[in-house]
Protein backbone atom coordinates (compact mmCIF):
# COMPACT_ATOMS: atom_id res chain seq x y z
CA UNK A 1 0.00 0.00 0.00
CA UNK A 2 2.87 2.39 0.76
CA UNK A 3 4.32 1.83 -2.71
CA UNK A 4 0.91 2.34 -4.31
CA UNK A 5 0.55 5.59 -2.41
CA UNK A 6 4.01 6.66 -3.61
CA UNK A 7 3.00 5.82 -7.18
CA UNK A 8 -0.15 7.91 -6.96
CA UNK A 9 1.63 10.80 -5.31
CA UNK A 10 4.47 10.76 -7.82
CA UNK A 11 2.00 10.54 -10.68
CA UNK A 12 0.18 13.63 -9.43
CA UNK A 13 3.42 15.54 -8.93
CA UNK A 14 4.61 14.48 -12.37
CA UNK A 15 1.39 15.73 -13.95
CA UNK A 16 1.67 19.01 -12.06
CA UNK A 17 5.30 19.40 -13.11
CA UNK A 18 4.42 18.86 -16.76
CA UNK A 19 1.53 21.31 -16.50
CA UNK A 20 3.72 23.99 -14.99
CA UNK A 21 6.97 23.60 -16.90
CA UNK A 22 5.51 23.17 -20.37
CA UNK A 23 2.05 24.55 -19.77
CA UNK A 24 2.36 26.84 -22.74
CA UNK A 25 2.35 23.83 -25.03
CA UNK A 26 -1.39 23.45 -24.52
CA UNK A 27 -1.92 26.02 -27.23
CA UNK A 28 -0.14 23.84 -29.77
CA UNK A 29 -2.17 22.70 -32.73
CA UNK A 30 -1.53 18.98 -33.25
CA UNK A 31 -2.29 19.18 -37.01
CA UNK A 32 0.22 22.02 -37.38
CA UNK A 33 2.94 19.95 -35.74
CA UNK A 34 2.07 16.92 -37.89
CA UNK A 35 2.25 19.04 -41.03
CA UNK A 36 5.65 20.40 -40.04
CA UNK A 37 6.92 16.89 -39.32
CA UNK A 38 5.66 15.65 -42.69
CA UNK A 39 7.19 18.54 -44.61
CA UNK A 40 10.46 18.64 -42.69
CA UNK A 41 12.23 21.70 -41.35
CA UNK A 42 13.56 22.74 -44.76
CA UNK A 43 10.17 22.95 -46.45
CA UNK A 44 8.24 24.25 -43.44
CA UNK A 45 10.66 26.84 -42.05
CA UNK A 46 13.77 27.51 -44.14
CA UNK A 47 12.86 27.51 -47.83
CA UNK A 48 9.83 29.83 -47.40
CA UNK A 49 12.28 32.60 -46.44
CA UNK A 50 14.34 32.13 -49.59
CA UNK A 51 17.20 30.02 -48.21
CA UNK A 52 18.49 26.83 -49.82
CA UNK A 53 18.13 23.83 -47.55
CA UNK A 54 18.86 20.10 -47.56
CA UNK A 55 17.51 17.30 -45.37
CA UNK A 56 20.16 14.79 -44.25
CA UNK A 57 20.18 11.72 -42.00
CA UNK A 58 22.99 10.10 -40.08
CA UNK A 59 22.96 6.82 -38.13
CA UNK A 60 24.59 6.62 -34.72
CA UNK A 61 26.76 3.76 -33.51
CA UNK A 62 23.81 2.42 -31.51
CA UNK A 63 21.37 2.56 -34.41
CA UNK A 64 19.46 5.84 -34.01
CA UNK A 65 18.68 7.59 -37.29
CA UNK A 66 19.06 11.32 -36.78
CA UNK A 67 17.85 14.21 -38.89
CA UNK A 68 20.18 17.05 -39.89
CA UNK A 69 19.30 20.14 -41.89
CA UNK A 70 21.89 22.02 -43.90
CA UNK A 71 21.21 25.60 -44.96
CA UNK A 72 22.92 25.52 -48.34
CA UNK A 73 22.57 29.15 -49.38
CA UNK A 74 21.76 32.53 -47.92
CA UNK A 75 18.91 34.74 -49.12
CA UNK A 76 21.05 36.05 -51.97
CA UNK A 77 21.43 32.52 -53.29
CA UNK A 78 25.12 32.15 -52.51
CA UNK A 79 25.74 28.45 -51.97
CA UNK A 80 27.50 26.79 -49.05
CA UNK A 81 28.14 23.67 -51.11
CA UNK A 82 29.50 25.12 -54.33
CA UNK A 83 33.16 24.94 -53.41
CA UNK A 84 33.28 28.30 -51.69
CA UNK A 85 34.99 26.89 -48.62
CA UNK A 86 32.45 28.18 -46.11
CA UNK A 87 33.21 27.35 -42.49
CA UNK A 88 30.70 24.86 -41.00
CA UNK A 89 28.72 25.49 -37.81
CA UNK A 90 26.76 22.75 -36.01
CA UNK A 91 23.79 23.99 -33.94
CA UNK A 92 22.62 21.77 -31.07
CA UNK A 93 19.30 22.35 -29.30
CA UNK A 94 18.46 21.75 -25.65
CA UNK A 95 16.11 19.56 -23.62
CA UNK A 96 12.59 19.01 -25.03
CA UNK A 97 13.49 21.07 -28.06
CA UNK A 98 14.59 20.24 -31.61
CA UNK A 99 16.42 21.97 -34.45
CA UNK A 100 13.60 24.48 -34.85
CA UNK A 101 15.15 26.18 -31.81
CA UNK A 102 17.46 28.07 -34.16
CA UNK A 103 14.74 29.18 -36.60
CA UNK A 104 11.92 30.40 -34.35
CA UNK A 105 12.13 34.10 -35.12
CA UNK A 106 12.47 36.03 -38.37
CA UNK A 107 15.60 35.64 -40.53
CA UNK A 108 16.92 38.86 -39.02
CA UNK A 109 16.60 37.48 -35.49
CA UNK A 110 17.27 33.70 -35.60
CA UNK A 111 20.81 32.36 -35.31
CA UNK A 112 20.44 29.74 -38.06
CA UNK A 113 19.57 32.34 -40.68
CA UNK A 114 22.01 34.93 -39.34
CA UNK A 115 24.93 32.51 -39.61
CA UNK A 116 23.95 31.62 -43.19
CA UNK A 117 23.72 35.31 -44.12
CA UNK A 118 27.19 35.82 -42.64
CA UNK A 119 28.79 33.22 -44.84
CA UNK A 120 28.71 30.09 -42.67
CA UNK A 121 27.79 26.56 -43.70
CA UNK A 122 24.97 25.88 -41.22
CA UNK A 123 24.11 22.40 -39.93
CA UNK A 124 21.14 21.97 -37.59
CA UNK A 125 21.04 18.92 -35.30
CA UNK A 126 17.99 16.99 -34.06
CA UNK A 127 18.78 14.48 -31.32
CA UNK A 128 17.13 11.10 -30.83
CA UNK A 129 13.53 11.10 -29.64
CA UNK A 130 12.56 14.37 -31.33
CA UNK A 131 9.89 14.36 -34.02
CA UNK A 132 12.45 14.44 -36.85
CA UNK A 133 14.75 11.80 -35.33
CA UNK A 134 12.48 8.93 -34.30
CA UNK A 135 14.06 6.36 -36.61
CA UNK A 136 16.18 3.39 -35.57
CA UNK A 137 17.74 0.53 -37.48
CA UNK A 138 15.92 -2.13 -35.43
CA UNK A 139 13.67 -0.48 -32.82
CA UNK A 140 10.37 1.35 -32.99
CA UNK A 141 9.85 4.46 -30.88
CA UNK A 142 6.98 2.54 -29.26
CA UNK A 143 9.49 0.01 -27.87
CA UNK A 144 10.66 0.68 -24.30
CA UNK A 145 14.21 -0.18 -25.39
CA UNK A 146 14.17 2.76 -27.81
CA UNK A 147 14.10 5.15 -24.83
CA UNK A 148 16.92 3.49 -22.91
CA UNK A 149 19.32 6.42 -23.03
CA UNK A 150 20.30 9.62 -21.26
CA UNK A 151 22.46 12.57 -22.18
CA UNK A 152 25.49 10.27 -21.88
CA UNK A 153 24.49 8.76 -25.23
CA UNK A 154 23.72 12.18 -26.71
CA UNK A 155 27.32 13.17 -25.93
CA UNK A 156 29.02 9.93 -26.92
CA UNK A 157 26.91 8.86 -29.92
CA UNK A 158 24.63 11.59 -31.30
CA UNK A 159 27.14 14.43 -31.17
CA UNK A 160 30.00 12.37 -32.55
CA UNK A 161 27.87 11.05 -35.46
CA UNK A 162 26.52 14.49 -36.42
CA UNK A 163 29.85 16.22 -36.01
CA UNK A 164 31.64 13.64 -38.14
CA UNK A 165 28.94 13.92 -40.81
CA UNK A 166 29.11 17.71 -40.99
CA UNK A 167 32.92 17.59 -41.01
CA UNK A 168 32.99 15.06 -43.86
CA UNK A 169 30.44 16.96 -45.95
CA UNK A 170 32.14 20.32 -45.47
CA UNK A 171 35.40 19.33 -47.17
CA UNK A 172 36.78 18.22 -43.78
CA UNK A 173 36.89 21.74 -42.43
CA UNK A 174 36.88 22.09 -38.66
CA UNK A 175 33.43 22.86 -37.27
CA UNK A 176 32.22 25.58 -34.91
CA UNK A 177 29.69 24.24 -32.39
CA UNK A 178 26.84 26.17 -30.77
CA UNK A 179 24.77 24.59 -28.02
CA UNK A 180 21.91 25.86 -25.91
CA UNK A 181 21.07 24.46 -22.47
CA UNK A 182 21.40 20.65 -22.61
CA UNK A 183 23.28 21.16 -25.87
CA UNK A 184 26.05 22.79 -23.85
CA UNK A 185 26.23 19.89 -21.39
CA UNK A 186 26.56 17.46 -24.30
CA UNK A 187 29.54 19.41 -25.64
CA UNK A 188 31.24 19.76 -22.27
CA UNK A 189 30.87 16.04 -21.59
CA UNK A 190 32.14 15.06 -25.04
CA UNK A 191 35.12 17.40 -24.86
CA UNK A 192 35.94 16.18 -21.34
CA UNK A 193 35.65 12.51 -22.17
CA UNK A 194 36.58 12.09 -25.83
CA UNK A 195 39.51 14.08 -27.04
CA UNK A 196 38.98 13.03 -30.67
CA UNK A 197 36.20 15.62 -30.87
CA UNK A 198 38.76 18.38 -30.53
CA UNK A 199 40.36 17.44 -33.83
CA UNK A 200 37.14 18.22 -35.72
CA UNK A 201 36.13 21.35 -33.81
CA UNK A 202 37.30 24.95 -34.12
CA UNK A 203 35.42 26.20 -31.07
CA UNK A 204 32.27 25.84 -28.98
CA UNK A 205 29.74 28.54 -28.20
CA UNK A 206 27.78 27.63 -25.06
CA UNK A 207 24.56 29.63 -24.57
CA UNK A 208 22.90 29.36 -21.16
CA UNK A 209 25.46 26.71 -20.18
CA UNK A 210 24.36 23.66 -18.22
CA UNK A 211 27.09 21.85 -16.29
CA UNK A 212 26.74 21.91 -12.51
CA UNK A 213 23.07 21.98 -11.49
CA UNK A 214 22.90 21.90 -7.72
CA UNK A 215 22.11 25.63 -7.45
CA UNK A 216 19.15 25.51 -9.85
CA UNK A 217 16.62 28.03 -8.57
CA UNK A 218 13.53 26.91 -10.50
CA UNK A 219 11.15 25.31 -7.98
CA UNK A 220 9.74 23.20 -10.81
CA UNK A 221 13.14 21.76 -11.70
CA UNK A 222 13.79 21.10 -8.04
CA UNK A 223 10.43 19.29 -7.83
CA UNK A 224 11.53 17.19 -10.81
CA UNK A 225 14.61 16.10 -8.90
CA UNK A 226 12.33 14.74 -6.20
CA UNK A 227 9.84 13.18 -8.62
CA UNK A 228 12.25 11.20 -10.76
CA UNK A 229 13.32 8.70 -8.11
CA UNK A 230 14.11 5.15 -9.18
CA UNK A 231 11.36 3.47 -7.15
CA UNK A 232 8.68 5.93 -8.25
CA UNK A 233 9.66 5.44 -11.89
CA UNK A 234 9.54 1.68 -11.41
CA UNK A 235 5.89 1.95 -10.45
CA UNK A 236 5.10 4.57 -13.09
CA UNK A 237 6.56 2.47 -15.88
CA UNK A 238 7.32 5.51 -18.03
CA UNK A 239 10.05 5.10 -20.63
CA UNK A 240 9.20 8.02 -22.90
CA UNK A 241 8.65 11.41 -21.29
CA UNK A 242 6.22 13.05 -23.71
CA UNK A 243 4.73 16.31 -22.40
CA UNK A 244 2.40 16.50 -25.41
CA UNK A 245 0.74 13.10 -25.06
CA UNK A 246 -3.00 13.06 -25.64
CA UNK A 247 -4.05 12.99 -22.00
CA UNK A 248 -1.60 15.69 -20.90
CA UNK A 249 -2.39 17.82 -23.97
CA UNK A 250 -6.10 17.78 -23.11
CA UNK A 251 -5.41 18.63 -19.48
CA UNK A 252 -3.15 21.53 -20.41
CA UNK A 253 -5.67 22.87 -22.91
CA UNK A 254 -8.36 22.98 -20.23
CA UNK A 255 -6.05 24.59 -17.68
CA UNK A 256 -4.93 27.28 -20.10
CA UNK A 257 -8.57 28.24 -20.69
CA UNK A 258 -9.17 28.99 -17.01
CA UNK A 259 -9.68 32.68 -16.11
CA UNK A 260 -6.48 34.35 -15.02
CA UNK A 261 -4.20 31.55 -16.24
CA UNK A 262 -1.39 32.87 -18.43
CA UNK A 263 0.46 29.96 -19.99
CA UNK A 264 3.29 32.20 -21.12
CA UNK A 265 3.95 33.04 -17.49
CA UNK A 266 3.98 29.33 -16.65
CA UNK A 267 6.82 28.82 -19.11
CA UNK A 268 8.70 31.75 -17.62
CA UNK A 269 8.23 30.35 -14.13
CA UNK A 270 10.29 27.36 -15.24
CA UNK A 271 12.98 29.12 -17.29
CA UNK A 272 13.24 32.36 -15.36
CA UNK A 273 11.83 35.78 -16.22
CA UNK A 274 12.73 36.10 -19.90
CA UNK A 275 13.19 39.76 -20.71
CA UNK A 276 12.89 39.97 -24.43
CA UNK A 277 10.43 37.51 -25.95
CA UNK A 278 7.61 38.81 -28.11
CA UNK A 279 4.27 37.20 -28.82
CA UNK A 280 5.14 36.00 -32.34
CA UNK A 281 8.22 34.09 -31.18
CA UNK A 282 6.22 32.49 -28.36
CA UNK A 283 3.49 31.44 -30.79
CA UNK A 284 6.07 29.89 -33.14
CA UNK A 285 7.52 28.05 -30.16
CA UNK A 286 4.08 26.75 -29.19
CA UNK A 287 3.52 25.40 -32.70
CA UNK A 288 6.57 23.11 -32.56
CA UNK A 289 7.72 22.49 -29.00
CA UNK A 290 8.16 20.83 -26.56
CA UNK A 291 9.55 17.54 -27.85
CA UNK A 292 9.76 14.18 -26.11
CA UNK A 293 12.78 12.95 -24.21
CA UNK A 294 13.53 9.74 -22.36
CA UNK A 295 12.55 9.40 -18.73
CA UNK A 296 16.05 8.03 -18.13
CA UNK A 297 17.41 11.35 -19.35
CA UNK A 298 15.18 13.21 -16.90
CA UNK A 299 16.37 10.94 -14.09
CA UNK A 300 19.98 11.66 -15.04
CA UNK A 301 19.41 15.41 -14.86
CA UNK A 302 17.66 14.99 -11.52
CA UNK A 303 20.72 13.10 -10.24
CA UNK A 304 22.86 16.10 -11.18
CA UNK A 305 20.60 18.48 -9.28
CA UNK A 306 20.65 16.34 -6.16
CA UNK A 307 24.38 15.54 -6.18
CA UNK A 308 26.04 18.63 -7.58
CA UNK A 309 28.45 16.78 -9.86
CA UNK A 310 28.73 16.02 -13.58
CA UNK A 311 28.80 12.23 -13.80
CA UNK A 312 27.53 9.43 -15.97
CA UNK A 313 24.11 7.94 -15.31
CA UNK A 314 23.86 6.21 -11.92
CA UNK A 315 22.04 2.88 -12.14
CA UNK A 316 21.38 3.06 -8.41
CA UNK A 317 23.10 -0.19 -7.56
CA UNK A 318 26.82 -0.82 -7.19
CA UNK A 319 26.68 -4.11 -9.09
CA UNK A 320 24.87 -2.48 -12.03
CA UNK A 321 27.36 0.38 -12.10
CA UNK A 322 30.21 -2.14 -12.07
CA UNK A 323 28.55 -3.95 -14.98
CA UNK A 324 28.43 -0.78 -17.08
CA UNK A 325 31.46 1.15 -15.83
CA UNK A 326 33.72 -1.30 -14.08
CA UNK A 327 33.35 0.60 -10.80
CA UNK A 328 30.74 0.98 -8.07
CA UNK A 329 30.02 4.65 -8.78
CA UNK A 330 29.54 6.36 -12.15
CA UNK A 331 32.63 8.01 -13.65
CA UNK A 332 32.78 11.79 -13.28
CA UNK A 333 33.20 14.08 -16.28
CA UNK A 334 36.23 16.26 -15.62
CA UNK A 335 35.53 19.60 -17.30
CA UNK A 336 39.03 20.73 -16.37
CA UNK A 337 40.33 18.11 -18.81
CA UNK A 338 39.14 20.16 -21.78
CA UNK A 339 42.35 21.38 -23.45
CA UNK A 340 43.28 24.86 -22.24
CA UNK A 341 43.81 26.08 -25.79
CA UNK A 342 40.39 24.97 -27.03
CA UNK A 343 38.31 28.12 -27.78
CA UNK A 344 35.15 28.46 -25.67
CA UNK A 345 32.46 31.15 -25.61
CA UNK A 346 30.19 31.14 -22.54
CA UNK A 347 27.11 33.35 -22.44
CA UNK A 348 24.87 33.27 -19.35
CA UNK A 349 21.98 35.28 -17.90
CA UNK A 350 21.34 36.75 -14.50
CA UNK A 351 17.63 35.80 -14.51
CA UNK A 352 18.13 32.20 -15.65
CA UNK A 353 16.47 29.71 -13.29
CA UNK A 354 18.05 26.65 -14.91
CA UNK A 355 21.56 27.83 -15.69
CA UNK A 356 21.99 29.51 -12.32
CA UNK A 357 24.61 32.22 -11.87
CA UNK A 358 26.35 30.27 -9.09
CA UNK A 359 26.51 27.10 -11.19
CA UNK A 360 27.93 29.01 -14.15
CA UNK A 361 30.56 30.59 -11.93
CA UNK A 362 31.53 27.11 -10.76
CA UNK A 363 31.93 26.06 -14.39
CA UNK A 364 34.11 29.09 -15.06
CA UNK A 365 36.23 28.17 -12.05
CA UNK A 366 36.67 24.64 -13.45
CA UNK A 367 37.96 26.25 -16.65
CA UNK A 368 40.24 28.73 -14.87
CA UNK A 369 43.40 27.24 -16.40
CA UNK A 370 42.07 27.99 -19.86
CA UNK A 371 44.15 30.39 -21.92
CA UNK A 372 42.87 33.93 -21.52
CA UNK A 373 42.64 34.44 -25.28
CA UNK A 374 40.60 31.26 -25.83
CA UNK A 375 37.92 31.68 -23.14
CA UNK A 376 35.33 34.41 -23.69
CA UNK A 377 32.74 34.92 -20.93
CA UNK A 378 29.62 37.02 -21.46
CA UNK A 379 27.08 37.86 -18.74
CA UNK A 380 23.69 39.41 -19.49
CA UNK A 381 22.04 40.46 -16.25
CA UNK A 382 18.49 40.63 -17.64
CA UNK A 383 18.52 37.43 -19.73
CA UNK A 384 16.83 34.16 -18.73
CA UNK A 385 16.96 30.69 -20.25
CA UNK A 386 14.77 31.17 -23.34
CA UNK A 387 16.13 34.62 -24.23
CA UNK A 388 19.27 33.08 -25.72
CA UNK A 389 17.29 31.48 -28.55
CA UNK A 390 14.05 33.50 -28.68
CA UNK A 391 14.84 37.09 -27.68
CA UNK A 392 14.22 39.68 -30.38
CA UNK A 393 17.46 41.45 -29.46
CA UNK A 394 19.67 38.33 -29.24
CA UNK A 395 21.26 39.21 -32.59
CA UNK A 396 22.86 42.33 -31.16
CA UNK A 397 23.46 41.10 -27.64
CA UNK A 398 24.52 37.47 -28.12
CA UNK A 399 24.93 36.43 -31.75
CA UNK A 400 27.03 39.41 -32.78
CA UNK A 401 29.64 38.79 -30.05
CA UNK A 402 29.48 35.05 -30.79
CA UNK A 403 30.27 35.59 -34.46
CA UNK A 404 33.07 37.99 -33.57
CA UNK A 405 34.48 35.16 -31.45
CA UNK A 406 34.13 32.77 -34.41
CA UNK A 407 35.95 35.19 -36.73
CA UNK A 408 38.95 35.16 -34.41
CA UNK A 409 39.12 31.37 -34.68
CA UNK A 410 38.67 31.47 -38.47
CA UNK A 411 41.89 33.43 -39.03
Amino acid sequence: MARLTMWRGSSCILSLLVVMCVGASAARSAPEESLAAANGTCRSRVEPFGYGCEEHTVTTQDGYILSLQRITSDRSGESATGGGGKVPVLLQHGLMMDGMTWLMNSPNESLGYILADNGYDVWIANTRGTVYSLGHTSLSSSDPAYWNWSWDELASNDLSAMLQYAYDHSSQQKVHYVGHSLGTLIALAALSDQQQHVSMLRSAGLLSPIAFLNKVSSPLALAAADVFLAEALYWLGIDEFDPTGTAVHGLLTDICKLPGVNCYDLMSSFTGDNCCLDNSSVQTFLAHEPQASSTKNMVHLAQMIRRGIIAKYDYGDASDNIKYYGQATPPVYNVSAIPDDFPLFLSSGGKDSLSDVQDVRRLEQALKSHDSDTLTVQYLADYAHADFVLAGNAKERVYGPLMAFFRLQDK
